[in-house]
């Protein structure tokens, strides 16, 4: 069965992320009161200045959302909950360096707007986000973008002796007379640019004149030297990526690389391999949501082949089965840095299964394995487990679910967890543990484990004693976050249980409100999200600046 129509029959969550851009902007205002309002900060600090608090404000969220969303993507399955924390916090903390640097002045007293706001809020990123260096027209509404906005939008990187060395286009349409404004400014500034992001760029334009604006974008930058290069998003398919052609050819230090929801068929990701000569320097490759299949699968694997410096590889939601799984597996065994695996959602079976348990022990830096809904059975997650075990000493993601595993397997991938001491996250939903392994779990994550923080075991046919055990444990756990035991078979009784051992601390367990006692049945369900926004705006209207650390 095609993984999309598996992925469809899923039952419905509520997302809290990512916010409209209404509750954005709330937050945005929300921030500027926080920098001009009396407080015990702003008393020690000093308040801003409307109009820089709103400067300010305007970049601390932009910055705090980056910083969250990439922590949302790098743990998707959730609703959104601990992305909406991560954002605030961001805030709080970026609010507070602001206040302690104060207001920028001129010699004559003049009140200047802050540059940049400190890089420390993209937490894994050590450079500093400035204006200086980054040129991103992305935020706001989608909208098309035509020849006269272009010029006025695009002039500061015809500014002389301007040190942009990141451009974003994403989320406008560049229509083609756009485009031919944007080409000659491109062209002048190619040499020092290190990243291009254009995804999202030509959204809703004709077939022909999307192909021409690619065109013109390839070759303004044909012969620049990038380091990451974002093409996701722009339904490319075959022609697409021909389109720029100039560009991916002319390629030779790329160390990111973004393809991701465009379109690219077994085709499209031939030519991918085709037109780019090396990737000896490649550290991320995002292959996410295509509709790639087998046959693509083995022309992705020869670009793995030439990547021995891949560090993080995402190949999820492109249909791929198991001769295309058994292709990558094989492939990945050149990939000796890798890091953080992502092949989810797609139909490997148990054969593809087996096969990248062949290649796990090679992998001893692996921290983040994502193999969720690959049809691997009992079968394929025990070697996977297995393998592991020899394996990925540091591991902190553990994502398995929605793989058919049953009890039967649950004592060797328990044995696998026990000794996975770093785990921060374990994910077993839809499968079939029951309350035998659902125990079993619970015994291999109750030595140690002091940085776990979230256990994922719904959708497990899980009675009152399994939940019991789990609860009992995670309870335990200095770090721990969260504990998702919803729509599982737990008893009125076994819920009350549940709930009394975490009465100290609510907030580290999901919603219980989907659990049936009398077991798992066939009625499609379903579930209304238009309060979700509203949910967001709750949690995040209260912000306040929290500390000094």
């Amino acid at each position: 069965m095609d993984a999309t129509i598996l992925k469809s029959q899923r039952p419905f969550s509520i997302k809290l992320w990512p916010p409209s851009q209404n509750t954005r902007q709330m937050l945005v205002t929300r921030i500027t009161d926080n920098l001009t309002s009396k407080s015990i900060f702003t008393q020690k600090y000093g308040s801003l200045s409307k109009e820089e608090a709103e400067e300010n404000a305007k970049r601390i969220e932009d910055v705090a959302f980056v910083a969250a969303n990439e922590h949302y993507e790098n743990e998707p399955d959730g609703d959104g909950g601990s992305a909406v924390q991560f954002y605030a916090k961001e805030c709080s903390k970026l609010i507070l360096e602001v206040l302690k640097r104060g207001p920028a002045r001129k010699e004559g007293g003049e009140i200047l707007a802050s540059k940049q706001v400190d890089g420390e809020a993209l937490a894994s990123k050590e450079v500093a986000v400035s204006r200086d260096i980054v040129f991103d027209i992305s935020k706001g509404p989608r909208a098309f973008i035509e020849a006269k906005e272009a010029e006025d939008i695009l002039s500061p990187l015809k500014e002389p002796g301007n040190s942009y060395t990141k451009i974003c286009f994403s989320n406008r349409s560049f229509g083609l007379e756009a485009a031919r404004v944007a080409e000659p400014i491109l062209a002048s500034i190619k040499d020092q640019l290190k990243e291009v992001d254009l995804s999202d760029f030509i959204a809703g334009r004709p077939e022909e004149e999307a192909l021409d604006v690619m065109n013109i974008f390839s070759a303004a930058l044909e012969g620049s030297i990038l380091k990451s290069l974002d093409l996701s998003n722009n339904a490319l398919g075959e022609k697409g990526v021909r389109a720029f052609g100039a560009l991916l050819r002319s390629q030779s230090c790329l160390e990111e690389l973004y393809l991701m929801n465009d379109g690219i068929s077994e085709e499209a990701a031939r030519a991918v391999c085709e037109l780019i000569p090396s990737t000896e320097k490649l550290r991320i490759l995002h292959f996410h949501n295509n509709m790639t299949g087998d046959p693509g699968a083995l022309a992705i694997a020869e670009v793995l082949k030439r990547s021995a410096l891949l560090e993080d590889f995402r190949c999820s939601s492109t249909r791929i089965g198991a001769e295309g799984g058994i292709a990558l597996s094989e492939a990945l065994e050149t990939c000796s840095h890798l890091k953080k695996l992502d092949l989810r959602d797609n139909v490997f079976g148990v054969e593809a299964g087996v096969a990248l348990s062949k290649v796990l022990p090679k992998h001893a830096g692996l921290t983040e394995v994502y193999l969720s809904y690959l049809n691997l059975e009992d079968e394929g997650a025990i070697a996977i487990a297995n393998a592991l075990k020899e394996s990925a000493p540091a591991l902190e993601v553990l994502d398995m679910a929605g793989n058919d595993i049953t009890a039967e397997a649950a004592p060797v991938v328990s044995a696998c967890v026990e000794l996975k001491q770093n785990l921060i996250k374990l994910n077993l939903a839809e499968n079939e543990l029951k309350d035998e392994g659902a125990i079993q779990i619970s015994k291999a994550l109750e030595e140690g484990h002091v940085q776990l923080k979230e256990v994922d075991m719904s959708t497990n046919s899980i009675g009152r004693v399994g939940a019991r055990v789990l609860a009992q444990v995670m309870v335990q756990k200095p770090e721990f976050k969260l504990l998702n035991i919803n729509e599982n078979c737990i008893s009125d009784e076994g819920i009350d249980e549940v709930k009394e051992i975490f009465k100290k601390c609510p907030e580290m367990l999901g919603p219980l409100d989907e659990n049936n006692p009398e077991g798992p049945d066939d009625d499609e369900e379903s579930g209304e999200g238009d309060d979700n926004q509203h949910d967001l705006e709750s949690k995040l209207k209260n912000l306040e600046v929290t500390g000094e650390d």
